[in-house]
């Protein structure tokens, strides 16, 4: 491996070791009581390392926790041959594992950083699973097997929205039942209603 992929793997790592360690520190004592100092001890990084990567105990919660894009781009990344369909169910298990893995608690502190954050958008159309889910609409269009009436970016926006409304009825409900399930089952139901099923009346 050459020196520079070595010291992006490197960052990659320490930023991994960071946000997991953050991650455990809100669980047991909350954000408000947590320190940078506590999260470095429990990293095993120290503190320039942590500032090189985030601004504050703060940032990291806004940068770091909504580092989904980066999780799934890395978890998909042995997917590409995948069926469109099956890499849909791909992607929201991974979604659903990595924010189980954060907690509700975490979660529910990010919403709440980005509700106060006048600049925060929605969702751009070029992050990654935004993007990734209008691509496996494109291709089921390409092939015949979406709907007619249904337009993969509009598909893939519903989708999305739903999924994210389903991780904040987790949040309220206080991470009180497993999330991968309850995609999983929605997720069918969507399935059912666009894709274009040879035997469906006409």
């Amino acid at each position: 491996m050459e020196y520079q992929a070595q010291r992006k793997e490197k960052a990659k790592d320490t930023r991994r070791a960071i946000m997991e360690a953050a991650s455990q520190l809100i669980r047991q004592n909350g954000f408000e009581k947590m320190t940078v100092r506590d999260i470095c001890a429990r990293a095993g990084v120290t503190t320039g390392a942590f500032y090189h990567h985030f601004a504050s105990k703060e940032a990291l919660l806004v940068q770091g926790f909504s580092s989904l894009d980066d999780h799934l781009e890395e978890s998909l990344s042995a997917y590409d041959l995948q069926d469109p369909a099956e890499k849909l169910v791909t992607l929201l298990r991974c979604y659903a594992q990595y924010t189980e893995d954060l907690g509700w608690q975490n979660m529910a502190l990010y919403y709440t950083r980005r509700l106060s954050d006048p600049e925060a958008s929605s969702m751009s159309p070029d992050r990654f699973t935004l993007r990734t889910m209008r691509e496996c609409f494109e291709e089921l269009a390409r092939r015949g097997e979406l709907a007619p009436a249904y337009d993969p970016a509009r598909a893939a926006d519903f989708c999305f929205r739903h999924f994210r409304g389903v991780l904040i009825d987790w949040i309220l409900h206080r991470g009180g039942y497993p999330l991968w399930p309850k995609l999983e089952e929605d997720y069918g139901m969507f399935d059912l209603a666009l894709r274009a099923w040879p035997d469906r009346p006409a």
